[in-house]
Order: structure tokens, then C-alpha cells, then sequence
């Protein structure tokens, strides 16, 4: 006989109890537990890896400072030929950047609304910056050394009555402080003698120093001049073609590094260009106002050298926070051979114009250009001073801006993490 199918309801009615229906097959716990065990595996290997690849490039990091150390002569050596190789590429570069800054106010002041006449802005706008900049070299120039001349010349002529002077001064003083006669009796000084020692030196060497020193400058010219030609023509080429070289060098960018990197990157590169150009152009015009003051008010007070001091002020005003001083030390110097007296006042009068110039015209004229705090001008000029001279001043000052700027955009990305902190605030409100 065959066996009749029940379904659950006949069942029940029959008294039989129905079938559970068999549950849906679910993921095992042990295969989940084993793929998440798989991944942190693959990602502890990961760290393990970056691990070491970051102790093997310590570890050749060492390994070639170690070799460098060893072998530091031939390292210089070789520097220095690169150097020599480059210099003119370099020197070019700085010169296509100290004329770009004016020549982009040139230009853009011709032919603003000539179409037609625009190719002819950019070799205008370079003839006519090379005017200017040659122009004002070239009076410093006339203005400097005929002055400095004179100051010499006048100084060899008051020097007998002022070593004369000086020698009875310290005659009288001997005479009240036995101490002083005796340090003057061991010394044995001829006062004649020494005067037409100094008289022949400032007369003869004077000049002798003088031809010395333009035949150093002639001869330093005359070697340098292919390295000159160069690096102007290589300048010219630079600034006839900036546009196209910056696009250039962005797509060199883009290409070799990832975007993000490269984005920043060519950020980090546009801060530096606009912190050096607003540093060289404020600086310029920082010295020109205070060069112009000072002629004015020596003029005005009737002291001599009155064009020369205010073009040193100009030209050592170019080096922040110590330039203007060392002007100021060269202009009593030359004003001392003429009037003592005057002299002071001259140092009275600076202290004046340095607090005008400094807290009045400098803020609204040129203003923060760098966005350095001034104990870090400071610093910048003291290391760059003491590494590479006048030039290490002027370098560093808006290397340091650029670095100070990086440093505290770091800063104020890491506090916005922490808005619980403390010193997120504070920094905002700063």
C-alpha cells in the first residue's frame, strides 16, 4: 500500500505532531573569526614591513654620513666645482628675479589698452628696467666715490691740529694724574713724526688704496666677465619667457609627484616667490624713503656730506635691524672730521628719523611684507650674517618668513584636531 502524505493541518487533526520546517543555512562564527584573524595578520605584516624599511634607511642614513664624514675632503672639493659649474645658471637666476619685480610694475603700466602694441611691453618693459637699475648703480656711484674722496682729503689736512690737540690734552691731563705722565713718559711718542706718518698714509695710501682697489675690482671684472655675460643672457632668456617656464615647471611637478604632494608643493613654491618679492620690493622702498629723509634733514640742518650719508643710509638700509645703524656709525664718522659737534647732533637726529620712519611711515607704507615677528628678524639676520655675510642677511630673513608661515600653518592644523585644548583657543585668537 502506499503511504498518503499528510500535511501539518491533517496531521494535528490526526494527533500527529507536524515537521519543523529545517532553518536557513547561517555563516559559520569559525569562518568570519578566520577572515578577520587574516586581515589583521596582513595588516601587522604591513607595519612590520614599514618597520623595517624604516630602520634600513636609518641605518644607510648612518652608513652615508659615516662615508661623508670620511671622505670630506673630495665631498668639498666636488662642491665646489658644482658650484663653479652653476654659478653663472645661479647668478642668473637671481638677477632675472631682482628685475622681475620692477618690470612687472612696467609693464603693466604700457599700453594697457593697445592691444595691438602688446608684444612690444615685455622687450620695453626689460630695456627700460635695465635703464633704471643701471641708472641708480651708477649714481650711487658718482655720488660715493667723490664724496669719500673728499673726506679723505679733508681728513689728512685737519689731522696735524688734531693730533696737536689731542697731545696737549693728554699733557694737561698728565699734569693732574701722575699715573697718565708716566704711561706718556714710556711711551715716548714724537708727535711730529706721527702726524707726517698719518699725513703721508691718508695722502699716498689713501690713493694707492683707491688704484688697489679698482684694480682688484677690474681684475675681479675681467675674469668674471664670461660668467656675467651669461648669466645676463641666461636672465633676459628667463624673464622673455617666465610665463611658459612656470607652466612648465608645474607640469614637472604634476608629473613626478603624487597630486597631493604636488599641490603642495607648487603652494609651498608660490608662498616662497610672493614672501622674497614683497621683501625686496618693501625693502627698496623702505631705503629710499629713509635715505631721502636723511638728505632732507641734513640739508635742512646745514651738515656736511648731506648726499653721501643719505645714500649710505639708503644702500645699508636694504640689511634690516642693523643696516641703518651701520649707516649711522659711517655718517658720524665723516661728520666728526668736520665738527664733532655736529656729529652729535647727527646721532640725535637719527634716533629721531629711525622712530618716524619706524613707527609712523614704515607700518601704512610697507607694513608686515614678511609676517616674521621681530625677534625672528632678528635671529634670521644674526645666523645668516655669521654663515654667509651680507648676503646670508638678506636670504634669510624671507626664508625664515617662509619657514615661520609653514611651521605655524602645522601648528594651527594640529590644535584644530584638539578643540577641547586650550591652546586651539588662545591660537584662534591670536
Amino acid at each position: 500500500m502506499k503511504k498518503m502524505r499528510t500535511n501539518p493541518e491533517q496531521a494535528s487533526v490526526m494527533g500527529q505532531s507536524p515537521k519543523k520546517a529545517a532553518p536557513r543555512s547561517q555563516p559559520k562564527p569559525c569562518i568570519l573569526e578566520n577572515a578577520e584573524s587574516g586581515k589583521e595578520a596582513e595588516n601587522g605584516g604591513a607595519a612590520e614591513t614599514r618597520k623595517w624599511r624604516n630602520i634600513l634607511k636609518i641605518v644607510l642614513l648612518g652608513v652615508a654620513f659615516s662615508w661623508a664624514l670620511q671622505n670630506l675632503d673630495p665631498i668639498l672639493s666636488g662642491l665646489k666645482w658644482l658650484n663653479w659649474l652653476v654659478m653663472p645658471i645661479l647668478t642668473g637666476c637671481v638677477i632675472a628675479f631682482v628685475l622681475n619685480v620692477p618690470m612687472r610694475k612696467v609693464e603693466s603700466l604700457l599700453f594697457p589698452r593697445c592691444a595691438s602694441l602688446r608684444r612690444l611691453r615685455r622687450p620695453l618693459a626689460m630695456l627700460l628696467t635695465l635703464i633704471l637699475v643701471l641708472g641708480a648703480v651708477a649714481l650711487a656711484w658718482m655720488v660715493i666715490v667723490p664724496n669719500v674722496t673728499e673726506a679723505i682729503t679733508s681728513l689728512a689736512d685737519q689731522a696735524p691740529g688734531a693730533m696737536e690737540r689731542l697731545w696737549n690734552d693728554l699733557q694737561r691731563l698728565g699734569e693732574k694724574y701722575p699715573a697718565v705722565r708716566e704711561q706718556l713718559a714710556a711711551l715716548n711718542m714724537d708727535v711730529q713724526d706721527i702726524t707726517t706718518r698719518i699725513i703721508t698714509w691718508l695722502k699716498d695710501g689713501a690713493a694707492m688704496m683707491m688704484v688697489n682697489a679698482g684694480a682688484v675690482f677690474v681684475g675681479d671684472m675681467i675674469s668674471g666677465i664670461s660668467n656675467f655675460v651669461i648669466a645676463a643672457i641666461f636672465a633676459m632668456y628667463l624673464l622673455a619667457q617666465k610665463e611658459k617656464l612656470c607652466v612648465q615647471g608645474r607640469m614637472c611637478i604634476s608629473a613626478l609627484l603624487p597630486p597631493g604632494k604636488a599641490q603642495r608643493t607648487n603652494e609651498v613654491l608660490s608662498l616662497t616667490y610672493k614672501t622674497f618679492a614683497s621683501f625686496l620690493s618693501c625693502q627698496c622702498l623702505e631705503a629710499l624713503i629713509l635715505g631721502s629723509m636723511f638728505v632732507l634733514a641734513l640739508t635742512l640742518f646745514q651738515m656736511p656730506y648731506a648726499l653721501l650719508i643719505g645714500v649710505l643710509v639708503a644702500l645699508t638700509a636694504l640689511v634690516p635691524v642693523v643696516g641703518a645703524f651701520v649707516g649711522c656709525g659711517v655718517g658720524f664718522l665723516l661728520i666728526a672730521i668736520v665738527s664733532f659737534k655736529q656729529a652729535c647732533i647727527f646721532v640725535v637726529l637719527f634716533l629721531v628719523l629711525q622712530q618716524i620712519e619706524g613707527n609712523l611711515i614704515y607700518p601704512h607704507v610697507v607694513g608686515n611684507s614678511v609676517g616674521l615677528p621681530s625677534i625672528w628678524v632678528l635671529a634670521a639676520v644674526t645666523i645668516g650674517g655669521r654663515l654667509f655675510g651680507v648676503i646670508g642677511m638678506l636670504l634669510f630673513i624671507p626664508l625664515a618668513s617662509v619657514a615661520y608661515t609653514l611651521f605655524r600653518e602645522v601648528v594651527k592644523q594640529r590644535l584644530a584636531k584638539n578643540k577641547g585644548n586650550p591652546a586651539a583657543e588662545d591660537f584662534k585668537k591670536k
